[in-house]
């Protein structure tokens, strides 16, 4: 047993990746699944689309490799984070679509939490804010608006869960009820430095804490998959959640490295080691990974909208067919416009945590066109990096590594990797391996299984791609941020 499976199941699409014992990408299969929107702010998942998607993408990659289940080792699994999932107990059936971390339904509920001063008791317990984007209240809104939820909850009937914990349970044949502690720091219900649930929190919303799953260690027994779903049992060795699965897969082990992952949103992390930071500029207090019972510590921004402003771009206003386009559209805009765009499709995240506020373009002149609009679509990624990363540094005073790693579908891109480094004045490093949230999840289960290398030995095969160094006049850098800066001020006013 050579080979590790490793489950990325993201927002808008599952893949499998097959990795050899030298963690090589040996096969691959993605699916994408439909995006449901039933009213402004709302989004949701059929809960059978991610399990069907998972289960077919893992056929998939294990058929194109040709090992068979026997070749096997373990399954590692990596996740969107936050969304929220409730069933049956007995039967498995969901009793409601899968609330999606985008969505913005429970922004009335969070206010009012707020108001009666909650939000001190939330962020000293789990390091988060009070925001619709994590699985706390979303929770709480279908325990308050699925007829019967309550009661049957209160019965012990439905479980709760996140992306994760679905798919173990539908992989065990509903023998395991688990989560890791990465997934469990972003429900809002977890108390990140006691290691536990938070009665405290759990009681002030209404939740049961006999839904909630158990939470184990990143690297550890998840169970085994029912025999029949790939012809063998196979031992689920390894849970991350994405961001903190890329942060594994960048090898960021030591305190004061950075990575950032481009994905449908971007998510930034910086290691704090062993103790938790305290973010005095509306960051996130995370868990960045657990092993052997320690957990290690991160701080954490979080960007709504990064390659979904490319999605925007092909899908929403139709001005490019593939996102591979945008760049050469980029490249060709006029570079005396300074046309800003401001994503905040779904509002924005750190550090300005406005759930109300939504998108606009600054800048207009009549020679504006499609151009103009793709480089201000593609630098707002950018711009809303420096935001975060002007944050970390205020919050961290610990030193270490200055470059920023990053992966993610949209690292791909060179233009926006150098505006990247223009903007935030600093070293961008792409690896070879842009694969790192499945890698994460790979390493975690295969270092379990005893096939993968220890932390030390992981950290030294980083190998790099390119690296982005600073291009931009410092005099046009603070320019345009501050252009930004007026851009965005004028966003949450409007």
């Amino acid at each position: 047993m050579t080979h590790i499976l490793a489950i990325d199941q993201g927002t808008t699409s599952t893949r499998a990746i097959l990795f050899d014992q030298a963690m090589n990408v040996v096969s691959s299969a993605q699916e994408e699944f439909p995006q449901h929107y039933p009213a402004s702010g709302w989004v949701e998942h059929d809960p059978a689309d991610l399990w069907s998607t998972t289960a077919a993408t893992c056929r998939a990659a294990i058929e194109r490799a040709g090992t068979g289940a026997e070749g096997i080792a373990a399954i590692g699994i990596t996740n969107q984070r936050e969304t929220t999932l409730v069933w049956d107990r007995k039967t498995g059936k969901p009793i409601h679509n899968a609330i999606v971390w985008q969505d913005r339904r429970t922004s009335a509920l969070c206010k009012a939490l707020k108001s009666e001063g909650f939000e001190e008791i939330v962020t000293d317990r789990t390091g988060l804010l009070l925001d619709p984007y994590f699985s706390g209240t979303k929770l709480a809104w279908i325990l308050d608006n699925v007829e019967g939820a309550r009661a049957r909850a209160e019965a012990g009937e439905i479980v709760f869960g996140t992306v994760d914990t679905w798919l173990v349970w539908n992989l065990t044949g509903g023998a395991v009820h688990v989560t890791d502690a990465t997934n469990a720091a972003r429900t809002m219900l977890y108390d990140i430095r006691k290691g536990r649930w938070s009665q405290t929190i759990c009681e002030r919303l209404g939740i049961p804490m006999a839904m909630l799953p158990e939470v184990r260690d990143c690297a550890a027994e998840f169970g085994q998959t029912r025999p029949d779903l790939f012809g063998r049992a196979i031992p689920i060795l390894g849970i991350a959640g994405d961001q903190q699965a890329a942060t594994v897969g960048q090898a960021c082990f030591a305190p004061g490295m950075m990575k950032s992952t481009y994905g449908t949103g971007c998510f930034a992390l910086l290691n704090t080691g062993a103790a938790p930071v305290r973010s005095q500029n509306r960051l996130l207090t995370t868990i960045a990974y657990q092993l052997d019972g320690k957990p290690t510590y991160a701080l954490e921004g979080s960007i709504f909208i990064a390659g979904a402003v490319v999605q925007w771009l092909r899908d929403g206003i139709k001005i490019i067919r593939e996102a591979k386009e945008a760049q050469g559209l980029a490249d060709r805009a006029d570079p005396t416009q300074q046309v800003v765009l401001v994503p905040a499709f779904t509002g924005l995240g750190a550090p300005y945590w406005n759930a109300e506020c939504r998108g606009a373009v600054f800048g207009l002149t009549r020679n504006s066109g499609p151009e103009e609009l793709t480089r201000a679509a593609l630098e707002s990624v950018g711009y809303q990096t420096r935001d975060l990363l002007q944050a970390m540094r205020a919050d961290w005073t610990g030193g270490g590594e200055t470059a920023l790693r990053v992966d993610g579908g949209m690292s791909a891109s060179d233009f926006a990797m150098q505006f990247l480094s223009d903007i935030i004045d600093a070293r961008v490093d792409r690896p070879k391996v842009l694969e790192t949230t499945a890698m994460g999840a790979a390493w975690l289960a295969g270092q379990r299984a005893g096939l993968y290398p220890n932390q030390s030995e992981f950290a030294a095969q980083w190998a790099l791609e390119r690296c982005f160094q600073p291009q931009m006049a410092a005099e046009t850098r603070e320019e345009k941020y501050a252009a930004w800066r007026r851009a965005v001020d004028a966003t949450m006013r409007f």
